[in-house]
């Protein structure tokens, strides 16, 4: 495996060493060339903080960038296709978060690291 995309709670869960991160997400992770973390991922853990959904994040909230390099991850490309994509995907999850996370792993060809089973049947799901 050389690529894999990080699911919101996934990066998050790595940062904290959260134990609810599996052994076989953990595996991937590490065996990967390239982690990649969608910048949707960014307003999604920023909004939570914001509404008090995730205070545990709180504290990492002005550093995730800087975070997210320090791991060796990279943010995935953002772009008028993935949105488009997103939008116009015959899936009925409505998550606009989801949607775009699945909608980058399709238009990369990644596997999404995520413990959430909605994206079952939409993209490779390692968990």
């Amino acid at each position: 495996m050389t690529a894999v995309l990080l699911d919101t709670h996934a990066w998050a869960w790595s940062l904290s060493g959260d134990g609810r991160l599996s052994r076989p997400a953990l595996a991937a992770i590490e065996a990967a060339d390239t982690v990649l973390v969608s910048p949707i991922t960014f307003v999604e853990i920023a909004q939570k903080v914001r509404l008090g959904k995730w205070p545990e994040m709180e504290p990492f909230i002005d550093g995730l960038a800087a975070l997210l390099g320090e791991q060796g991850g990279s943010v995935a490309g953002f772009d008028p296709a993935v949105c488009i994509m997103a939008g116009t995907m015959a899936w009925s999850h409505r998550d606009p978060f989801d949607r775009l996370l699945a909608a980058t792993a399709l238009t990369y060809n990644l596997p999404l690291v995520s413990a959430d089973a909605v994206f079952d049947g939409v993209v490779t799901r390692l968990w």
